[in-house]
């Protein structure tokens, strides 16, 4: 072990907690970009709901915001005027008590002077400063006054002065004088430019004990220091102007000795100018029962302000907000290790998923997903699509990678239905290893693997998308998006001899990759031009004359639109009979391709269901009716259904 290792507490969170899936967290991206999304707003949103049982920033920044609130509501700025007032009327109780057991007449003098004392707490310790005590107690308790109005003030500056110098002796008063005049000097000199390292250094050697926080430079110090009196400040602002008053006066009486406030002022005005970009006008309103000291009330209000800068932080609202913005030392001091292990933990997330590729920049300069996202996001929907599939009924998962085609050098289990030749050489092992060394070999059917083969035909597929704004209001936007994403994915990985094009309709048609797809934004467009998606599919199959031409269509509505000559799209609605001419036109030319045609009806819409069904029967094609969980298996089956060779 090395001599020189340091142990310290563990800083992290659950160190048995599971890792975070990068699928997981890429899967929610998509689904907030197939929603219309940007992919930078996509990591954004799901950086505040966060990832599994790990908290999201808007969880965090609500409970600073919690925080901050219960701060305000429980506690009030009176306790140290409340504990002074208590001091004194014990030491008038105790006095009083003592002089009506005396039977001279001075001691009837001092119940005259303190029947008039007057009702301000600071005038009234103000008289009594030259009274001559009789009750030993009452002395006791009037010297605390003073004592804690002091101990009350550093507090302020300084960070736990207040129990540090209780019971403090003359000498300990005599070295809080000379740091502040030491600390004071050394802020002259830095002020004017001539202070030096080894003035610090000499400071710090001989105060050190007063700054636990160890800074390393004068500018450090001031920080520090600044944050501290800013808070100071922020709690005067917050006081009645009466409170403000006695405070005022009662100071002047601190440790016995005048100066003392002199040399606070002193550094409070080094301060302000040293750090004038601190908040020093500030005030919040506390409304609680619990008073609080002065110091007290100075680090509540010091928490206020950091709770206010880590929500801010943690909103991420600003620009050019990054998750490296987070504080996260001051996270740890007000929500805790688990906070800052959640923070880390998204930081970490989002770090992985830029570094691993799942983002890249657009020629314009905007994020877009990385094509290693989009195949990710596609194997994702057809996974989803599968599991559908095995699950319908009379029917399983088809993972043909062929039809008794050349075989590709890999084999899979046997199931029921399967007709590909048997993978001898795997299955033989398999009853090997099931159970060695027994003879003769034995074999299950769960030994069984089988080849499998390349498709010999090709597809020339289609697959034409209502893209048209009431896709979007009715909740079919996000299913059609990850039907089309899964129809690729299965197109490029497992059937690459395959030509697939995808086609969006609205009111006009166009040619979309599969990443302009998934980004594409709903927009409020009126028509359903299936005709022009029908001319770009018609062309589509023109390009691969020997294929097997299959077209896919996806619509919740009546053909609406179609093209004009001059390329303009005329709508209408009911749709005009030219409309519809025109769109059964192409259609008619599909089928003379030999074109096999599927027509996906959304919805319930007698209309619809009346036109696509004459349009399928009319070029001998079918139509399918899915809800909208079952789109993508119902168009991943179609396709594996039609594009086997025809017998």
């Amino acid at each position: 072990m090395s001599r020189g290792a340091r142990y310290g507490p563990y800083e992290g969170g659950d160190p048995l907690a599971p890792p975070v899936d990068l699928r997981d967290a890429l899967a929610a991206i998509g689904d907030d970009v197939l929603e219309g999304a940007s992919p930078r707003q996509a990591l954004r949103e799901f950086l505040r709901r966060g990832a599994g049982d790990r908290r999201g920033l808007d969880d965090l920044a609500a409970q600073a915001n919690r925080r901050r609130r219960e701060l305000l509501e429980r506690n009030n700025l009176a306790g140290t005027l409340d504990e002074i007032r208590e001091l004194l009327d014990r030491a008038v109780l105790e006095e009083r008590k003592t002089l009506a057991r005396a039977l001279d007449d001075d001691a009837r003098f001092a119940e005259m002077r303190i029947e008039e004392l007057p009702p301000s707490t600071a005038q009234a310790v103000s008289d009594l400063v030259d009274y001559d005590w009789r009750s030993s107690q009452a002395r006791e308790d009037y010297e605390k006054i003073r004592d804690l109005m002091g101990r009350e003030l550093l507090d302020q500056r300084f960070a736990g002065m207040k129990q540090a110098l209780e019971g403090a002796t003359d000498a300990d008063r005599e070295g809080i004088r000379e740091m502040l005049e030491d600390l004071n000097t050394l802020l002259d000199s830095h002020a004017r430019g001539e202070d030096t390292t080894q003035q610090f250094r000499e400071f710090m050697d001989k105060h050190g004990e007063y700054f636990p926080e160890n800074p390393r430079n004068t500018e450090e110090l001031l920080d520090l220091l600044a944050r501290r009196a800013a808070a100071a400040q922020r709690l005067r602002n917050s006081l009645t102007s009466d409170q403000r008053a006695e405070l005022d006066a009662l100071a002047q009486q601190a440790f016995g000795d005048p100066s003392l406030m002199g040399q606070l002022d002193r550094l409070d005005a080094h301060l302000q100018a040293a750090r004038p970009g601190e908040d020093w006008t500030g005030s919040e309103k506390f409304r609680g029962d619990d008073g609080m000291g002065l110091g007290e009330g100075t680090s509540a209000l010091a928490d206020v302000a950091e709770l206010e800068r880590l929500s801010d932080q943690l909103s991420q609202q600003y620009p050019g907000a990054q998750l490296d913005d987070i504080d996260t030392e001051a996270l740890a001091r007000q929500l805790g290790d688990e906070a800052v292990a959640d923070a880390k933990t998204l930081a970490d997330l989002e770090r992985a998923l830029q570094q691993q590729g799942f983002f890249d920049r657009a020629p314009d300069g905007q994020w877009r997903l990385s094509p290693k996202a989009m195949r990710q996001l596609g194997q994702t929907a057809l996974r989803d699509v599968a599991g559908r599939l095995s699950h319908r009924g009379g029917q399983r998962e088809t993972r043909r990678a062929g039809a008794m085609g050349e075989p590709t050098g890999a084999s899979r289990p046997w199931e029921f239905g399967d007709t590909e030749p048997w993978d001898v050489t795997r299955t033989l092992t398999n009853a090997v290893l099931r159970d060695p060394g027994r003879v003769p070999v034995r074999m299950s059917v769960s030994d069984v693997e089988i080849a499998e083969t390349e498709q010999r035909a090709q597809a020339a597929v289609a697959l034409l998308v209502d893209t048209s704004f009431s896709m979007v209001m009715d909740g079919r936007w996000v299913p059609m998006k990850r039907t089309a994403l899964a129809l690729n994915h299965l197109v490029t990985t497992r059937f690459r001899g395959d030509a697939l094009q995808l086609i969006g309709f609205g009111r006009h048609a166009e040619v979309l990759t599969a990443p302009e797809l998934a980004g594409l934004d709903g927009a409020w467009d009126q028509g359903t031009n299936l005709h022009h998606a029908l001319l770009l599919a018609a062309r589509h199959l023109r390009r691969h004359p020997n294929a097997q031409p299959v077209v896919l269509i996806v619509t919740d509505g009546e053909p609406t639109a179609h093209l004009e000559p001059d390329g303009q799209a005329f709508f209408d609605y009911p749709p005009s009979v030219r409309t519809l001419g025109l769109t059964v036109r192409e259609l008619d030319t599909l089928a003379r391709l030999g074109a096999q045609v599927t027509i996906f009806r959304l919805g319930d819409d007698p209309g619809l269901a009346r036109v696509v069904d004459r349009m399928a029967q009319r070029v001998g094609g079918r139509v399918v009716a899915p809800d909208l969980d079952g789109l993508g298996a119902a168009v991943v089956s179609d396709y594996m259904r039609m594009r086997r060779p025809q017998r």
